[in-house]
């Protein structure tokens, strides 16, 4: 059995019930329960219904999310979640360049890497060394002042946690940002590379070995053996051809607002829905949500 979720932006709540009994209808499906009204719906079918993907891309220009789980196992008990324009909506190493004065070279350096069309270890030592000499405390004013968190983090975060879940933020940026913002939203741990600073200046370097696409299924194997899970018990999430490895690999990936290279490889794609789709994915109705 497969569950069909259909969800849109909660910032515009759009999903229209005539869509929802539509696609029952022609796929055959069981009763629709709606996990939100206006926004989020689901049905259960017999088998991955053959035209998803031509009826995905009519949805997508509905502004809707259309996905297809295994009813199966959907609950999952660990999050693995990339940071950088998923659990937050910025790219650090963007704002931190922005304060350097180099911010135009760094982005573009920063999404042809996340597009996959660079080496992700080779890109970051390029735009790390366009950092040398940026005064550390900046570090500080960038967490204050241009970073902000991506819509319905607290709520996945809280809600799987309540239920028992482990929620690991694993990110190719620094450690600098990622304690602060694992803090913020209520991660169980972090991992993330160090930006190496001598006399409150930044070197221009970053501690060895990088964290790259590997260091990241490295993390799902090492905590799902730590807290005797199996791997198809997580859910994770990203955006990059960094994170391809780990959304692979779990028992449910999700690219959220991901790079059209990157989404392309992925079953689970959402483009309108903030992080709380991952929760109607899971089979968690609005009132369920822990905050």
């Amino acid at each position: 059995m497969y569950t069909v979720v259909l969800l849109s932006s909660p910032a515009v709540r759009a999903l229209d019930p005539a869509l929802v009994e539509s696609l029952r209808n022609a796929w055959g499906g069981g009763d629709a329960v709606w996990l939100s009204p206006d926004e989020a719906a689901e049905f259960e079918v017999g088998a991955m219904p053959g035209n998803f993907w031509e009826v995905w891309e009519s949805c997508q220009g509905m502004q809707v999310d259309l996905v297809a789980v295994p009813t199966e196992g959907r609950r999952k008990r660990m999050l693995l979640a990339d940071m950088d324009s998923t659990m937050i909506q910025q790219e650090c190493i963007d704002e931190l360049a922005d304060e350097a004065g180099v911010g135009a070279r760094v982005k573009e350096i920063t999404a042809r890497a996340m597009n996959g069309e660079l080496n992700f270890e080779g890109a970051l030592r390029e735009r790390v060394g366009l950092l040398e000499g940026l005064k550390a405390d900046v570090i500080e004013k960038v967490l204050a002042e241009r970073i902000t968190l991506m819509p319905g983090g607290k709520a996945l975060v809280a809600t799987m946690k309540a239920a028992g879940g482990h929620a690991v933020l694993v990110s190719g940026g620094f450690t600098a940002f990622t304690s602060h913002v694992a803090r913020e939203i209520g991660f169980d741990e972090n991992r993330a590379n160090t930006l190496l600073i001598d006399g409150g200046v930044l070197t221009g370097k970053v501690a060895e070995p990088i964290l790259g696409k590997q260091a990241k299924v490295d993390a799902l194997e090492e905590v799902t053996a730590r807290i005797g899970i199996g791997e198809d018990e997580v859910i994770a999430v990203g955006d990059g051809a960094n994170d391809l490895g780990m959304l692979h690999r779990a028992g449910l990936g999700v690219a959220l607002h991901a790079k059209p290279s990157v989404a392309a490889q992925c079953d689970v794609r959402i483009n309108h829905g903030d992080l709380t789709a991952l929760l109607f994915v899971q089979g968690y109705a609005r009132q369920e949500f822990a905050v």
